[in-house]
């Protein structure tokens, strides 16, 4: 009974409808999905659109934790043991649709439906993994490295099927939150970027496929003059 049950669950069909604990919203550029310190009651699957997850420090430091695309969950810190808070703020970058779960739906599908705690337990490995990749991105990769990976991963390379190279608008000002340096910086990048054929940008920014030479092969004429000058042990 129970395996005939499982195989029969529609994880495509879960995600894409509304239904007893699951509401569909639609949500404005610049609209939160939750706020940082809001009840952590819902988890929310992206359906289209794009978004990122942000955290402020006390001092009011904004910090860009990672950015979402249609396919992800986001608010799966509501699914802890006891009902807590919101760390961050997930706010939409373009219009986007997403489907709202309420806890104890989310808690009662990902208990009763096997194919469905795998596809979430395999979005949750894949979460962590980036979520590494962006630490050593921060970590070893210089502020022009940086741009070039969130530019890419804004515009959705390396991902099956055809990319949208276009990527959401957005601001020098949150590019450069995005990656922790100053606008002027960006901009600086942007130019050389545009110059050097990476990217194109009229009215929307266009990504060109060769900016993954930047991050993947380093090649970026003269990019070591980015660098720090290495010094003769005395």
């Amino acid at each position: 009974m129970t395996s005939n049950k499982s195989s029969a669950f529609d994880s495509a069909a879960f995600l894409a409808n509304a239904g007893l604990g699951r509401t569909i919203i639609e949500l404005k550029p610049k609209q939160t999905f939750f706020g940082q310190g809001d009840t952590a009651d819902s988890v929310f699957y992206l359906q289209k659109g794009r978004a990122r997850v942000t955290v402020v420090s006390p001092e009011g430091k904004e910090a860009t934790i990672t950015l979402l695309a249609a396919g992800d969950f986001v608010g799966e810190e509501s699914l802890a043991a006891i009902v807590g808070l919101h760390l961050a703020t997930a706010t939409a970058l373009n219009t986007c649709t997403a489907l709202k779960i309420s806890r104890n739906e989310m808690i009662r599908v990902m208990h009763d439906e096997p194919a469905f705690a795998d596809l979430f337990l395999k979005f949750l490995l894949t979460r962590s993994m980036r979520t590494q990749a962006d630490l050593v991105d921060q970590l070893f990769n210089s502020s022009e490295k940086r741009l070039a990976r969130i530019l890419l991963l804004m515009a959705e390379f390396g991902k099956p099927g055809e990319q949208e190279t276009f990527i959401p608008p957005i601001t020098q000002e949150t590019l450069a939150d995005m990656i922790g340096t100053t606008r002027s910086r960006v901009s600086f990048f942007m130019n050389r970027f545009r110059k050097l054929g990476f990217v194109s940008y009229n009215g929307r920014i266009q990504v060109h496929k060769s900016l993954l030479n930047v991050v993947l092969l380093d090649q970026l004429p003269d990019h070591n003059a980015q660098k720090p000058a290495i010094l003769p042990v005395p």
